[in-house]
């Protein structure tokens, strides 16, 4: 992918299996937020091929990737802010048709996180960082995604609500949904998952289960702060 003349992502190939939580990590600037926005037709690539379950998906567009079933929580959260909490969540089903399901996973959204619940009737760019990334969780997960990219949902947040997040992530991984994980905090990633990638300069560099990264001591050393 390239921008200006600029390849910000070169040449990757890297997977994520069905069921599985995965964590990308690296410094700024590596490519990462880029990576999700192609798995998510928000950028087209300019060579190679996105494929998911099988078919090639690089030329659909983000709206037809949301039907099939790939959401995305996108770094800043990206709530509508004039909107009210209520109105966010239902953002989030857009493409769906069934009423009654549609009820049922509001109601799942506000059993996870309480506090919107609280607040339902409140505009959302009146609400805290760690509220508008649980309301940015809650529109994905109205979507009934297979799939859930989430780009940097530590960024900016206070630690209880860090964990208060992550736990939440982790419920909706154990009822089947598999997770590619951008995050700056690469312990807490990598703790949580599956297996992860390193990228630096728009490559990966590295890939191993998340316990044999996190004892890798060029890992430690450049993300682990060792």
């Amino acid at each position: 992918m390239a921008y200006g003349g600029i390849n910000a992502v070169k040449g990757i190939d890297f997977s994520v299996d069905a069921g599985e939580m995965v964590s990308l990590i690296g410094a700024n600037g590596a490519g990462k937020t880029t990576t999700l926005k192609a798995l998510t037709g928000l950028v087209r690539p300019s060579a190679g091929r996105v494929r998911y379950n099988g078919a090639d998906i690089t030329a659909l567009p983000a709206h037809r990737l949301v039907a099939l079933g790939i959401a995305l929580v996108p770094e800043g959260r990206g709530v509508f802010p004039r909107l009210t909490v209520e109105e966010n969540i239902g953002m989030g089903a857009y493409c769906r048709k069934n009423k009654g399901e549609i009820r049922a996973d509001h109601d799942h959204v506000l059993e996870l996180f309480p506090r919107l619940a609280e607040r339902r009737q409140q505009v959302a760019g009146t609400l805290s960082g760690g509220e508008q990334q649980m309301l940015a969780i809650g529109r994905a997960f109205m979507s009934r995604p297979r799939l859930l990219l989430l780009d940097e949902p530590s960024m900016g947040l206070a630690p209880m609500m860090v964990q208060k997040i992550f736990e939440t992530i982790r419920e909706i991984a154990a009822t089947g949904v598999t997770i590619l994980l951008v995050e700056q905090n690469a312990k807490l990633a990598l703790e949580m998952c599956d297996r992860g990638y390193v990228m630096e300069s728009g490559q990966i560099t590295l890939s191993d289960r998340a316990p044999a990264l996190m004892a890798n001591p060029r890992v430690r050393r450049a993300y682990l702060g060792e």
